[in-house]
């Protein structure tokens, strides 16, 4: 529905990565969650600035949160003042299986998308309308995507 990239300033140290013969090397600053806390608001208020209805009610969305770790899972969850369970299938993917870099959203839908529908939930976003993906990336770059959940049809 909308997208946005977010280069968060001051953050060259944020996430580094080195491309090696055997693959991917990542560094993550312990200044991550700090830098995504300090951020996290004003990006998604930018984000959904053109989405009628949210009024900055983070709690009305449900969410799939590239899990760079639990302290970033925290800060996000404080700075957006979320229920706790707004950020259970990213924890649950990120106890599971790790940060497995980008392709963890996948993982992250999918669960939501099970227990939606393990639920009887009315659509695949936990019975929610409208969701949100954040991915991050290296400096720290946050991608935001405005996400419209699908009804789930009865059986």
């Amino acid at each position: 529905m909308s997208t946005r990239e977010t280069i968060v300033p001051y953050s060259e140290h944020g996430v580094v990565v080195h491309v090696r013969e055997m693959g991917c090397e990542y560094y993550l600053s312990p200044d991550v969650p700090k830098l995504v806390g300090a951020n996290i608001e004003e990006i998604l208020v930018k984000l959904f600035s053109e989405i009628d209805g949210i009024n900055n009610d983070w709690n009305s969305l449900f969410y799939c949160i590239h899990p760079g770790g639990p302290a970033i899972l925290d800060k996000v969850e404080e700075k957006l003042g979320l229920n706790e369970e707004k950020l259970r299938a990213t924890r649950l993917v990120l106890r599971e299986y790790g940060n497995m870099g980008a392709p963890s959203v996948f993982f992250i839908l999918d669960e939501t998308r099970k227990k939606s529908m393990e639920k009887g939930k009315a659509t695949t976003g936990e019975g929610l309308e409208w969701g949100v993906l954040i991915g991050i990336g290296p400096r720290l770059t946050m991608e935001t995507v405005v996400l419209r959940s699908v009804r789930i049809a009865a059986c």
